[in-house]
């Protein structure tokens, strides 16, 4: 049985930012909107709304952010698959962040419509 999905749209516009992995956490990363923030040995990643990143930072602009209604259980399986195959086999570029109660798919502001057709095709709802 195929996993259905409700997605919420969310506000604004974001911006995947890179900064050194040692960086601390800057103050323009906090604040309303979606906000991740993911340090690895090789990078500080901030996806956050992109009109509060300065523009001398490495960036990515023009996402725009779907929620995937949750919560889901941790052993809950093919919630990510379910949403990421149609659009990726129509070669739509995707960005993914998982939290503890559910996950956030971000897809450029220039496929949001192409995005949401394939999405309902694939039987998911966007509220």
């Amino acid at each position: 049985m195929a996993v259905r999905i409700r997605l919420k749209q969310l506000p604004g516009l974001y911006a995947i930012s890179r900064l050194e992995p040692r960086a601390g956490i800057p103050g323009w990363a906090d604040g309303p909107g979606f906000v991740s923030i993911t340090r690895t040995e090789d990078e500080l990643s901030i996806t956050c709304l992109q009109d509060r990143v300065p523009d001398s930072v490495k960036r990515d602009d023009e996402w725009v952010a779907f929620k995937l209604q949750g919560p889901f259980a941790f052993d809950e399986t093919g919630i990510v698959l379910s949403v990421i195959r149609p659009l990726s086999e129509n070669e739509l570029g995707i960005f993914v962040v998982s939290t503890f109660d559910g996950d956030h798919l971000l897809v450029k502001a220039a496929d949001r419509v192409a995005a949401i057709r394939l999405l309902g095709e694939a039987g998911h709802t966007l509220l």
